[in-house]
This record gives structure tokens, C-alpha cells and sequence, in this order.
């Protein structure tokens, strides 16, 4: 690779978009290096060369951040939503800088969400070789079988998709629903909702606990919480963000 980074990745790092939002920005041509559009993803660039997004030159990255934010049901973890359908970033406090989530919550369920103003530390907890466990507590309709709960551990496939371990334990029975615990290494879009209603077992309601060692703890729906930064170094070690300089400890 030649010197320098992917073009995505520090356009992501100055906190304009996710790395892969600015990789299809890339694909759409709306992205120019030294005044000539790029048509390719792989491409690296310096933290000095003149990148542009629609015309405009990269704002200046702000130290990485994270913050907890307590989502709550009915809102989308998207910048913009083509059916007008409300999300969660028109919600945060005004004196937020622009961030992207680390991973995703669907429209109807809650909880414990991670937000970033920097997209490359995003990527870097959304990897699986973290093996960082997501919890949750789950509400679903029915009596939930304990020998099918059982099952989940060695994995399962539904309609030809491959879904991981999932380790579910039955918290109570409240008449004809259920609580679960429930906690998982990696999870695909919607997993939990389709593995449970494949054991005839639909979510009434879905709450994230813990992403790794990130709690949701006592917050309040719609809260939000800055994370201090030497926390971020103490669980990511080595792939934390590098400290600009005058930045201190918090």
C-alpha cells in the first residue's frame, strides 16, 4: 500500500460519516483528492493532501470522543431517512459535534448505544476479533422452551442464514410473555427478533444492557453520557485513538 491512509478512513476520522457512508460517497463521485475525483475506495491519502466532499474541504478532526446514549424505541439510527420517519440524531443535546453510531439498534428496540465523533474508532469496536459480548433483556410472547433455548449455544441457521451463539436464560414467566437475558459475541441485522420468532417466540420488547465493557447502567431513555477518555484507552489499549496534542487525560 502506498503511504498514508485510505481516503475513507480519514474522511470517517475527521468525523464527517462512518467509514463505509464515506466509501459509498466515494462510489457516487462526490469525492475529489488534489482536485481529481475518485472513483475507487482504495486509494490512500496523507493527513495533509487536500480532500474534498462535495466541494468542501474535510473540517479539522476533533480529538475522538465517545459518549453512552439510552435510545429509545420508535427512533432510527440513520442521518436521514428517505420516508421522513424520525432518528435519533435529531434528538441528541444541540452542543454534540456531528457522530456516528458504533453499530446499530433498530427502529423498535432500546438501550445502551455507543456514539462517536470519530468513525475510525466506530470501526474499531465493531470489529468481531474484539469479541466484545452485547447484552440484552428481552420481552417475547409465549413460554419459552428450555431445551430450544439451550439449542441457541451451538448456533443455528434460518432460512439460510447462519446466526452465532447466543446464550438466553429465562429471567420470568409474567403470564403469557417472558424475560430473557440474552447475550452474544456478533449480531446481524434484526438477529435476535428472527432467531426468537423462529422458535415461535415474537419480541414484544428489546433492551441492550452492555456493549463489552460499556453499561447502560441507570441512565435515563434519551440521556446521554460522555465517556471518559482514559476509559477509552484502559478498553482499547493500542487501538485507541492517538492523544492530539494539548489533549489531556478526562
Amino acid at each position: 500500500m502506498a503511504a498514508g491512509e485510505r481516503v475513507a478512513k480519514l474522511i470517517a476520522r475527521a468525523g464527517l460519516c462512518s467509514r463505509r457512508e464515506a466509501e459509498r460517497m466515494i462510489a457516487e463521485g462526490r469525492v475529489a483528492l488534489g482536485g481529481a475525483v475518485l472513483t475507487s475506495p482504495a486509494v490512500n491519502a496523507g493527513a495533509d493532501d487536500d480532500i474534498r466532499v462535495d466541494g468542501k474541504p474535510l473540517p479539522t478532526p476533533e480529538r475522538a470522543r465517545l459518549w453512552r446514549y439510552h435510545k429509545p424505541a420508535g427512533l432510527l439510527t440513520t442521518h436521514r431517512d428517505d420516508r421522513g420517519r424520525d432518528t435519533l440524531f435529531a434528538h441528541l443535546p444541540k452542543d454534540m459535534p456531528r457522530v456516528v453510531s458504533v453499530g446499530r439498534l433498530d427502529l423498535n428496540s432500546e438501550g445502551l448505544l455507543l456514539l462517536t465523533n470519530d468513525g475510525g474508532l466506530a470501526r474499531e469496536m465493531e470489529l468481531p476479533s474484539r469479541g466484545w459480548i452485547r447484552r440484552y433483556k428481552v420481552r417475547v410472547h409465549g413460554t419459552p422452551d428450555p431445551a430450544a433455548l439451550a439449542r441457541l449455544e451451538r448456533s443455528i441457521t434460518i432460512a439460510g442464514i447462519d446466526y452465532g451463539p447466543i446464550r438466553a436464560e429465562l429471567e420470568r414467566q409474567q403470564g403469557a410473555n417472558a424475560w430473557l437475558t440474552v447475550s452474544l459475541a456478533e449480531g446481524k441485522n434484526r438477529e435476535l427478533r428472527r432467531v426468537f420468532e423462529h422458535l415461535g417466540l415474537p419480541v414484544a420488547r428489546l433492551i441492550r444492557l452492555a456493549y463489552g465493557p460499556f453499561q447502560l447502567g441507570h441512565m435515563k431513555r434519551g440521556e446521554v453520557a460522555e465517556v471518559p477518555r482514559r476509559v477509552i484507552e484502559e478498553q482499547l489499549g493500542r487501538a485507541a485513538p492517538a492523544r492530539r496534542r494539548g489533549t489531556a487525560a478526562s
